[in-house]
């Protein structure tokens, strides 16, 4: 298996240094930087494989960086924070985040998120290419394309036109949306199901694709 790359953004020296060689005992590679006024350019420079994102850091916070690493990139992001509650949790979710644990966190609990994001990202890819009326979705790349313009989407965004592009013409329920996110162990709920797909519209706008998905008051979602 090629050895998996992991970006660390956390400010804190000791748990930094702690990250670094724990997940380095465990066969994968880890960079950091310490140049948090341009660590979103950092993070994007090189193809890592998951970003493990600190929440209290100088410059930006870990929200801030989450929300402008996904506007052009997919990577898996899990937010490793202090702050504990449920709506830390929905925000990061919502901007895009993958995975959330707190500290003080249990090594061997980090370890098992990060391989099972790890897994679920890039052992399950499909390779298939579904087509509806010049739109095309690439699962394997997460990527939509219309008329040669090209968008990259989220792991919840790419799989939402999935199953709309699998039910095109047919009106498809939140729940049925919901439930096919839950199956591929993705967080998700009402809020975060009306981001993505307000996310998802506004992605498909961008490359030209106007109108094709359109929410259908009380019953769901459709591509026509």
């Amino acid at each position: 298996m090629d050895t998996k790359k992991i970006f660390i953004i956390e400010d804190d020296e000791k748990i930094r240094n702690e990250l670094c060689t724990f997940l380095n005992r465990y066969g994968y590679e880890t960079t950091y930087s310490l140049d948090f006024e341009h660590i979103i350019d950092e993070a994007l420079r090189e193809k890592y494989h998951l970003i493990l994102l600190d929440i209290n850091l100088p410059y930006f916070d870990g929200y801030y960086i989450c929300r402008e690493i996904r506007k052009k990139s997919s990577v898996p992001i899990i937010v490793v924070t202090s702050r504990d509650s449920e709506v830390d949790e929905l925000m990061s979710m919502n901007l895009g985040a993958d995975d959330f644990i707190t500290k003080p966190y249990n090594t061997q609990i980090l370890l098992a998120r990060i391989s099972s994001l790890l897994r679920r990202t890039y052992n399950n890819q499909e390779s298939e290419i579904l087509e509806y009326k010049n739109l095309k979705l690439n699962l394997s790349k997460s990527e939509v394309e219309y008329n040669i313009n090209k968008i990259e989407l989220s792991k919840n965004e790419s799989k939402i036109l999935y199953v709309l592009m699998k039910n095109k013409e047919k009106i498809v329920s939140r729940n049925e949306i919901i439930e096919s996110l839950w199956e591929s162990d993705n967080f998700i709920d009402d809020n975060t199901l009306t981001v993505n797909i307000n996310r998802l519209r506004k992605k498909l706008e961008e490359i030209g694709a106007v109108d094709f998905l359109k929410t259908k008051r009380g019953q769901g979602y459709i591509l026509i």
